[in-house]
């Protein structure tokens, strides 16, 4: 079944990558030929947590990616079980699905290092991705420039607006399944209904208390998590809640409401929207198709979820003709003139001599 499950995940993760346009292209409508040039980046670390708890997840989501884009080598490093100091049979597993061509047994800031920098038996990459605790994210932040990053990951964070027509039931488990991931973890309920919000926390605290014969084990890290980073806000309307997550800037955000399509086009920052109450956050975690690895600490202001583009080298293409060079030749003077660049100013004005 765990098979099977990988299996499905893998081919719409897949399906999902291929849809992204990612293509060279010349115009040669410029007066000479202008494009890009799309190369696939030659060797790419990926990094996957392991040590308490094995995630195929994170193997998948980062590694078809690269695999998409055309990657030639994809290289893995995972911690080994706590339980057994050796890398979980169930990640192997995953690596296998995935197509990576490396894998390591070394976890940690060193692991980092060692595909930063390379070692004796690990030859250095190109660029490393994948989350990690905060080890981990600093020595990514160190190594940045020696090699590319995909970001810096922090704790989870979700927002889901809910409106009278979501289920409390399952807003409570998509908050939960937040809160879980760590102490540092929020889950954050943005409603305009302080009825709703009363009948999401109580069945949180129902779903805590072992409703139905559910069991969560992660108490501790609910406790905290629930305590510190976490909580219910009561907007005007939808709009105003929509307006607080944007300014927030989710890695998720789930819209729990009546006509949920309808608000979408006002969301402006978030790693990833779930539309819809049965497009549950956990769905993205697995299998739904894009990366789980997305912009944390409101970083989606700016940043985006893993793709095929932070795979790619963009290479610029210019090739003029004759008559072009000699014309732009002349602005390119000019402009270098005003710099205070005179060679720049006689490269530029030598191509605009007969």
């Amino acid at each position: 079944a765990l098979r099977t499950a990988l299996e499905k995940a893998a081919s719409r993760i897949e399906q999902f990558y291929r849809k992204q346009p990612a293509i060279s292209w010349l115009d040669q409508n410029m007066g000479g030929s202008l494009g890009q040039m799309l190369r696939p980046m030659d060797r790419v670390g990926i990094y996957v947590p392991g040590g308490t708890a094995p995630l195929p997840s994170t193997v998948l989501m980062t590694a078809i990616p690269a695999r998409v884009a055309g990657v030639k080598q994809i290289v893995m490093v995972t911690p080994p079980g706590r339980a057994t100091g050796e890398i979980n049979p169930v990640i192997l597993a995953a690596a296998a699905i995935a197509g990576v061509d490396e894998i390591y047994c070394i976890g940690g800031a060193q692991a980092v290092a060692a595909l930063a920098f390379g070692t004796e038996s690990i030859r250095s990459v190109d660029k490393i991705v994948g989350p990690g605790n905060l080890f981990v994210t600093l020595a990514k932040q160190q190594v940045f420039g020696t090699v590319g990053i995909d970001g810096l990951a922090g704790p989870t964070e979700t927002i889901v607006i809910a409106d009278e027509s979501a289920r409390p039931d399952w807003a409570a488990a998509d908050l939960l399944a937040q809160a879980e991931h760590d102490i540092l973890a929020a889950a954050i309920l943005l409603t305009p209904s302080r009825d709703v919000a009363e009948a999401v926390q109580k069945e949180m605290a129902a779903w805590l208390n072992g409703k139905d014969g559910t069991i969560l084990s992660r108490t501790e890290i609910f406790d905290v998590s629930l305590q510190n980073r976490s909580g219910a806000v009561i907007t005007r309307d939808i709009f105003e809640a929509v307006e607080l997550s944007n300014n927030y800037g989710p890695e998720h955000l789930n819209l729990a409401i009546r006509d949920p399509w309808q608000y979408l086009e006002l969301v402006t920052c978030a790693g990833g929207v779930f539309v819809g109450e049965t497009s549950c956050e956990v769905m993205g975690d697995y299998v739904a198709g894009p990366s789980h690895v997305m912009p944390t600490g409101g970083s989606a202001r700016f940043a985006s979820p893993l793709n095929v583009w932070d795979f790619l080298r963009i290479i610029s293409v210019v090739g003029l003709n004759t008559r072009t060079a000699a014309d732009l030749g002349r602005q390119a003077d000019i402009i270098a003139r005003a710099e205070g660049l005179e060679a720049h100013a006689l490269a530029g004005r030598l191509r605009s001599q007969p």
